[in-house]
């Protein structure tokens, strides 16, 4: 089932065009990848579909309904985890709830049984400067989700993490997404990332950013383990690389 849909969105900033027509979607249980180099548009095309900035022209559709303009609809994760390091962690993650108009103590109750399913039980009275990288990024996806209607975009969320950490958080990742019934949009520059994370990958080049091509990668999520040596990860690189070479 479509869960998200752009159509023709275009965006300038000082009549400069940023991004150019551009349609895109997103299904129920997806993750789809936004992948292209820097100064593309992949920022701005995620401020246009959280509602942050109106598009120039297009629209934006969320299970049918146009919310194009209107924030509060998708929860967004910067690159940086943006955690407020004067607040313990069980306050960091349950802030979008109490954003929201819920009580404190209410919003920190619906937040606590999620810290055991995002593998970060115990960290509730922690401060964000004695987490590692991982856990924090831990917690600001589950602050993300908090904040979702199970729907979620994310702009380079693994980007700052060494390759191992980044490794075990693509696994412990797609474990969530079927857990918890997420479906995700995710900005990367990262060809291997894209591949491994992704059921399909919309290819952003050019300035301004448009949408130049479409691959399906067919091997279930749940069946990559070492997907990243196999001959069918080689193929699916090489076709991008000459694809975006291409544009």
């Amino acid at each position: 089932m479509e869960l998200l849909r752009t159509e023709h969105i275009t965006k300038s900033y000082d009549s400069r065009v940023i991004i150019r027509d551009i349609n895109i979607h997103l299904n129920e249980g997806e993750l789809v990848s936004l992948l292209g180099v820097s100064g593309s548009g992949k920022t701005t095309l995620f401020q246009v579909i959280s509602g942050l900035t109106p598009p120039d022209t297009g629209k934006v559709f969320l299970s049918g309904e146009n919310i194009t303009g209107e924030a509060g609809h998708i929860s967004y994760m910067l690159q940086k985890d943006l955690l407020l390091p004067h607040k313990k962690v069980i306050d960091n993650v349950s802030l979008p709830l109490v954003i929201r108009g819920m009580k404190k103590d209410r919003a920190q109750q619906q937040a606590m049984p999620f810290f055991e399913q995002f593998g970060i039980e115990g960290t509730q009275e922690k401060y964000p400067s004695q987490l590692s990288g991982g856990m924090r990024q831990r917690a600001a996806l589950l602050r993300t989700y908090l904040g979702s209607h199970g729907t979620v975009l994310l702009d380079e969320p693994f980007s700052a993490l060494d390759m191992l950490t980044k490794d075990q958080m693509h696994v412990w990742y797609q474990e969530m997404m079927e857990k918890i019934k997420l479906s995700t949009l995710l900005i990367t520059h990262d060809i291997d990332e894209a591949i491994v994370l992704s059921d399909r990958i919309y290819l952003m080049t050019g300035k301004p950013g448009e949408i130049h091509d479409e691959l399906h990668i067919t091997e279930p999520r749940s069946e990559r383990k070492d997907f990243n040596l196999s001959p069918e990860f080689l193929s699916y690189k090489q076709q991008i690389v000459a694809r975006m070479k291409n544009n």
